[in-house]
This record gives structure tokens, C-alpha cells and sequence, in this order.
């Protein structure tokens, strides 16, 4: 059993943060937010998703625009756990030229069957306006049931889109199709956009576990299976592992941390739970189990959220990975250097619908009619110039890392020279010149911010 779980993980050994983090509103008047990213375009704007169908944006002045970016009401299927769930730009968006350039992609219930799920690819025709005309449906998959419809979409390090299914619902996964990997209900897929197999509308990676197992059975485009219905995923930017968030049945939520991002994982559902049995024997062995879990006497519904790679937070929050519950609306931090510990960050209050981050790392969520964002108002910010201290530029020359410049900075270059020590490669180019020293005294003569 891929088991990498400790004690401490149960939900028994949580702590409580001096109240450091709270929230700003950055807007409201929203219809159902269920989602909040960003373009990758340098612009500073959010993309906010209204469940019924709508792509709104807060510009980088805070302002929401009246017009939304995209509005497909029209073919969306909206109410309870369906609706316009997933929305993920292409990494090459804003690269001209580019094969991506413009392109985004959505997930959504669509007016068809119980609300079969619909992954699609439209093209913005301005900063601020997506034709809708564009629409290029990538996937349709059948759904036999209203609920349970997954709708995390998101592009990988390795410029893949990953699709977080549902196992299709009403209660207890009846078909079990999430162990089924005939089915893609219950699953993580991740599928090439950029290319087209025969007979699709896109390309199945190569080293997808399933794509060359020699079973026309199996679906090529899984590269997870064994979820109930993960209601947010992420990639931590720093390293570009995955973290899944899987919504229980009637006792266990669960975070699962995906070192390395490795495909092929059999997450346990529905035989388990969390980490106990629910509904048949999957044998001493064969899943993976969650590295977090909590029940349902602490939450109803997990959130899932990110690994935290801003800088406004402070570096106490670097590497903790925020999460809440809907019912209870705490938001919490798991330390995945501390034995996954638990820790309440502050209580935002019934319905957090979703996390989502900014092009700095910066990280928001969506709640009744509103977008917010965690801000941390104790972060240090020695000089007090408004900004804190670990978003501050950097000073090069500053060798000793105290603050100042003086004759023991000269000194510590001098050393690091000699000794051929990377930190002296100022011109960065894997040499140690006179261009090093000329770069460093242009450094110390600037100063210090």
C-alpha cells in the first residue's frame, strides 16, 4: 500500500493560529462565484466564474466589469452542484503568435441528459471580451445523476490539461464507476489540447498510465482514478506537486499531497473512505491513501486550496497549503513539513465555495456574492512603507543579510570571489571577472532600499 501517512495526520491534531490571517473584500455583487484565476497575461486582473454561466473580471484597479468576459447561460444546466464549475487559460494566453494564444478552457453541465459535463475550448477576441461562437467542445461525458460533477480544470507544469471528474452521484458511487477505468466519472484526467488523436479532439499523453497498456477497454485519457468528487485541485507552483481535495460521503474528508505529481494512482473510492472501509474489499494493498484527513464532526464538505507561493502573507505561511470547510467556513493550514499538522488560520464564515490565486502567488476565495482576499495586517514590514517585508526588493550587495552595507559586505564578496562561490557570479553568466567586482560596487553604490 503506497502509504505515507503518520498519527499525526488525524483530525484530533489541529492547533489554533493567533488570529494572524483575515480578509479583504476585493468584490461583491457577484451571482454564485464558484471560482477566482488569473490570465497569466501580466495584466493584475482576476477571472471569476458565476456558476450559472458567467466569466466575470475584476480589473487590476479593483473595479468589476459590467460586462462579462464570457457568457454561455444559455447551454449551461445551473443549480445545486452543477453550472459553468472550471475555468483554466492556456499557458501560452498571452504569447503572440502562439499556438494558445487567446485560448481558455471551461468545464460545465451542460443542457443535455441529467447535465452530461462538457469541457471546452473558446478564444478571447479582446482583453476584455470572449466570443462565445468560439466554443470548440473538447469532451462531453454522460452523467447519470445531478450531483457529483467534479469541475477543476487546470494546466500542469507540463502544459497538460487536468480534469477532475465526479463519479457521476447520488450517494455511495451505485455503478461504481470510479474504480471502473472503462468510465471517466470519478477520475483525474489530463489530456494534450494542443494536439488531435484520431477520432478526438485532442491528444492523450504518452506516458498517461493507460495510454499504451495494450486494453481498448480502458480510457487512454485517465491519469488518476478511485475519486468520489474533488471539489478543488491545485499545482504548487514552487514544485509542481499536486493536491487534490476529495468531498466525502458520510464521514471523512480528505487532502491527498501528490509528491512529484506521479500519474497512475488509485485514490481508494469507493472501497474506502478517508482512510477506512466503505463499500467493498480493495484487498491490504493497491491505493493510496490521503496524507489528511478529517470527520464530519469537524466539517461537512472540504475546500479544496493551494500551497501558498505569494509573499504578502509573510514567510511563516511559505509551503503551508490553505484549505477550508464549506459548512463550517474555517480556513485552515496544513504543514506538509510538520507532519501534515492542522492549523485555523481564521473563520470566514458558512459557504466557501472556492480558493483560487493571482499571477503573484496571492491567494483569494469566493463566498455568498463576494471575492476576497487572505491578507495578513501583522506581516513584518520593518521600514513601514506599507510593504511587507518579504515582498521588499532584495539588496544584492547586501552579502551579510543584515539590512546595511559596509566593509564586512566587501569582505564576504572578497572570500566568495576567491573561493569561486556562486553568490559572487553577479553578471551570472558562470564566470568570476573583473565584470563580477564592476557588477557588485555598481550594487554597493546603489545601497539599500
Amino acid at each position: 500500500m503506497k502509504n505515507v501517512l503518520c498519527a499525526c495526520v488525524l483530525a484530533a491534531g489541529s492547533t489554533f493560529a493567533q488570529a494572524q490571517l483575515t480578509r479583504v473584500t476585493v468584490a461583491s455583487g457577484l451571482s454564485g462565484p464558484v471560482y477566482v484565476t488569473h490570465a497569466g497575461d501580466d495584466s493584475g486582473r482576476l477571472f471569476v466564474i458565476e456558476q450559472a454561466g458567467r466569466i466575470r473580471i475584476v480589473d487590476a484597479g479593483g473595479a468589476l466589469l459590467a460586462t462579462p468576459f464570457l457568457d454561455i447561460t444559455g447551454p449551461v444546466r445551473s443549480g445545486g452542484e452543477r453550472g459553468l464549475l472550471g475555468l483554466a487559460f492556456h499557458p501560452d494566453y498571452a504569447v503572440e503568435g502562439a499556438d494558445g494564444e487567446n485560448k481558455f478552457y471551461v468545464y460545465y453541465t451542460g443542457d443535455v441528459g441529467a447535465g452530461d459535463t462538457f469541457v471546452s475550448e473558446f478564444s478571447a477576441v479582446s482583453d476584455t471580451i470572449a466570443d462565445p461562437s468560439s466554443e470548440r467542445v473538447l469532451m462531453q461525458i454522460d452523467q447519470p445523476f445531478s450531483n457529483h460533477n467534479g469541475g477543476w480544470i487546470g494546466f500542469g507544469p507540463d502544459g497538460y490539461l487536468y480534469i477532475s471528474t465526479g463519479d457521476g452521484g447520488s450517494g455511495g458511487d451505485p455503478g461504481n464507476r470510479a474504480a471502473n477505468l472503462s468510465s471517466m466519472l470519478g477520475k483525474m484526467l489530463r489530456i494534450d489540447v494542443d494536439t488531435q488523436d484520431t477520432g478526438l479532439e485532442y491528444g492523450i499523453p504518452a506516458d498517461n498510465a493507460w495510454a499504451n497498456d495494450g486494453d481498448s477497454t480502458t480510457r487512454d485519457e485517465i491519469y488518476h482514478y478511485g475519486l468520489r468528487n474533488a471539489w478543488r485541485c491545485s499545482f504548487d507552483r514552487d514544485n509542481g506537486d499536486m493536491w487534490l481535495a476529495d468531498v466525502g460521503q458520510n464521514a471523512w474528508e480528505e487532502v491527498n499531497h501528490n509528491v512529484g505529481n506521479v500519474g497512475g494512482l488509485f485514490y481508494g473510492w469507493r472501497c474506502r473512505e478517508g482512510l477506512v472501509q466503505y463499500n467493498g474489499n480493495c484487498g491490504a494493498s493497491g491505493w493510496t491513501d490521503p496524507q489528511y484527513v478529517y470527520n464530519h464532526s469537524q466539517g461537512c464538505s472540504i475546500t479544496g486550496g493551494y500551497v501558498y507561493r505569494g509573499c504578502e502573507l509573510g514567510t511563516d505561511f511559505q509551503g503551508l497549503y490553505i484549505f477550508a470547510d464549506y459548512c463550517t467556513g474555517d480556513i485552515w493550514s496544513l504543514d506538509p513539513d510538520n507532519g501534515y499538522s492542522r492549523t485555523t488560520e481564521f473563520a470566514a464564515g458558512f459557504g466557501v465555495t472556492s480558493f483560487g490565486e493571482d499571477e503573484d502567488g496571492e491567494l483569494y476565495y469566493t463566498s455568498g456574492s463576494s471575492v476576497y482576499k487572505i491578507v495578513n495586517p501583522s506581516a513584518p514590514d520593518k521600514d513601514e512603507d506599507g510593504i511587507p517585508d518579504a515582498c521588499a526588493a532584495g539588496c544584492p550587495a547586501d552579502l551579510t543579510d543584515d539590512g546595511s552595507l559596509n566593509f564586512l559586505d566587501v569582505s564576504a564578496f572578497l572570500s566568495a570571489f576567491g573561493k569561486q562561490n556562486p553568490i559572487a557570479d553577479f553578471t551570472g553568466d558562470g564566470n568570476y571577472n573583473f565584470l563580477d567586482v564592476s557588477a557588485f560596487l555598481a550594487a554597493f553604490g546603489e545601497g539599500c532600499p
